[in-house]
């Protein structure tokens, strides 16, 4: 569940996982606690910190400090991205796929939470080799830094770039939300063909 850190920016958190260790002393154990914390506008910024504390509140307020502070910004393509790209970061590898509208965010917890706080509402998602939860953050993130939009590719390349696949998908999608509105209004009685 998100919470909101800063209600003028829209800036929302949400808490991938909370971590104990165990430091054995004279006398017992000593515990302290590690969080990851991604926070997000929805609207293409994100990310991600990882705070230690002796108190799990503590953590979680210096991760989230740590997340604000790595905040950047994503290229999108309305509520998916623009093209299919994998992100890596150690043993992690993360594919992320674009999804026509109404198809909802594809993905575990841990690469869940980077992709809806920045903002992207329908895609496809696949890990490979290590399921841990920082590194599976790490690479999600990794490949939305990989993502371009057509505009910058046509600029870096100095050609015309025409519509592509991913925003045909979305501009058809959207247009069939937009009719299906239209057929679900209810007919005013008495006004039957």
């Amino acid at each position: 569940m998100a919470e909101f850190l800063d209600d003028a920016h829209g800036i929302e958190s949400v808490t991938v996982g909370v971590y104990r260790t165990a430091a054995t002393v004279k006398g017992g154990r000593r515990f302290s606690f590690s969080a990851l914390v991604v926070v997000g506008d929805r609207n293409g910024r994100v990310g991600y910190g990882y705070g230690k504390a002796n108190q799990v509140p503590m953590a979680i307020e210096k991760a989230q400090k740590e997340a604000k502070r790595r905040m950047r910004t994503f290229a999108l393509v309305g509520a998916t991205i623009p093209h299919e790209v994998t992100g890596t970061y150690g043993s992690c590898r993360v594919r992320i796929m674009p999804a026509a509208p109404g198809t909802g965010v594809i993905a575990g917890a841990a690469a869940r939470a980077p992709l809806e706080m920045v903002g992207i509402q329908d895609c496809l998602t696949k890990s490979y080799g290590s399921n841990n939860s920082k590194n599976l953050v790490k690479a999600v993130v990794d490949g939305l830094s990989k993502l371009r939009t057509r505009q910058k590719v046509a600029q870096l390349r100095g050609v015309e770039i025409g519509e592509t696949d991913v925003e045909e998908a979305v501009r058809r999608g959207q247009h069939a939300q937009v009719s299906a509105d239209v057929e679900a209004e209810p007919q005013p009685a008495g006004a039957e063909a």
